[in-house]
């Protein structure tokens, strides 16, 4: 100190003090009551932003009256710029973290909005908090006076070691920014890989894209392999699907009435069941003339991929009750058997060397019966 020290000197610092920690309380308060009527806006993004400042702004109270008791101190100049160097440091260490906490909330927060689930792609939330951080140390480093061309220098010979070193997790992390940034697969799609997995896309992080099957069973994927796969999802171009059921009715039915039944039934559907398209109207298609009935495809609709098995479900109880009402058939497989004696006398119309085929002394008719 230039000096001795003063009641005076004592009651300005802790004036000083205790106006940073009010200041700093009051702050807490308000950001309180905003982030209140925060919760009640669409955007969650300005809850992230309220939630951030709550926490810089006590540190930033506390930084200032630091600073203003330091100034009032008797302190020699040296000291006095050690002091201020390293509440500026805090400061701008507490605000790199808030800031870093923002924008990676917010981010997330587009995640979010973008999937529309809950599930996020981590990839892009810690690629931005890592480059926040590293500006806000660069920062530092230049505020306390350390030169930083020094340290990009070693940090672009080294990257170079390091990416050689870790080439499969590099093409992890930038398969999986293809990815994103491309849009083909996003947090919540439903995707089937040409390898036969399939499920919910839960995250996809610097690493390996995890998605989560219809057991609950969760499956990780790396990066490099998924964007070089053939992959169908379910969510492209639509969210909304078709649901195709195989049907079969005998050949003595009336197409007609098959038609309109089928369909009654099949609207009633969509209205019914949960996950249904409601202004969907169903369709068939008769398409072959089978061994025991003609068959033929329903189309009906369904709001996304796992809703289609309820769907199937529903139609197919209804629609074999009501076949029973209107009297339609479903038939059985049936074959008919023939039975012959052997040394049996060939009919005239038959070639040398081909089975005999004439009906012997029984014929039983069954179904689902071989011959």
């Amino acid at each position: 100190m230039n000096r001795a020290l003063t009641l005076h000197d004592v009651i300005v610092v802790g004036a000083a003090l205790l106006a940073a920690a009010a200041a700093g309380l009051l702050a807490r308060m308000a950001l309180r009551w905003l982030g209140e009527r925060a919760r009640r806006t669409r955007w969650s993004g300005d809850d992230v932003i309220v939630a951030t400042l709550r926490t810089l702004a006590p540190w930033a109270a506390m930084s200032v009256g630091v600073s203003s008791a330091a100034a009032a101190l008797p302190l020699t100049r040296t000291v006095g710029h050690t002091v201020n160097q390293l509440v500026i440091a805090a400061l701008i260490l507490a605000t790199t973290v808030t800031a870093a906490r923002v924008v990676a909330g917010l981010v997330q927060t587009l995640a979010l909005s973008r999937s529309g689930v809950a599930g996020t792609a981590t990839i892009f939330v810690n690629i931005t908090r890592i480059a926040v951080l590293m500006m806000g140390v660069l920062i530092l480093l230049q505020t306390l006076g350390i030169s930083i061309a020094p340290l990009l220098t070693a940090l672009g010979v080294g990257g170079l070691a390091v990416a050689l070193a870790l080439q499969d997790t590099l093409a992890n992390l930038f398969a999986g920014v293809h990815i994103l940034a491309s849009k083909t697969v996003q947090p919540g799609h439903y995707i089937r890989l040409s390898s036969g997995e399939e499920g919910y896309v839960v995250d996809i992080n610097w690493r390996n894209t995890t998605i989560r099957q219809l057991s609950d069973n969760l499956v990780i994927i790396p990066n490099a392999k998924l964007a070089g796969t053939i992959t169908t999802n379910y969510h492209q171009p639509g969210q909304e699907m078709s649901v195709m059921v195989q049907v079969r009715v005998g050949y003595r039915s009336d197409l007609e009435h098959v038609e309109r039944v089928t369909t009654e039934v099949g609207a009633k559907v969509m209205a019914d069941v949960s996950g249904g398209v409601v202004d969907f109207e169903p369709s068939i298609r008769f398409h072959t003339f089978g061994e025991s009935g003609i068959d033929f495809s329903v189309f009906l609709g369904a709001l996304e991929f796992s809703d289609q098995y309820l769907i199937k479900h529903e139609f197919m109880k209804r629609l074999h009750r009501r076949y029973q009402a209107e009297g339609i058939e479903i038939p059985l497989p049936m074959r008919t058997v023939v039975l012959h004696q052997p040394g049996q006398v060939p009919l005239p119309a038959q070639r040398a060397g081909e089975p005999d085929l004439t009906p012997g002394p029984g014929v039983a008719t069954s179904p689902g019966s071989t011959g």
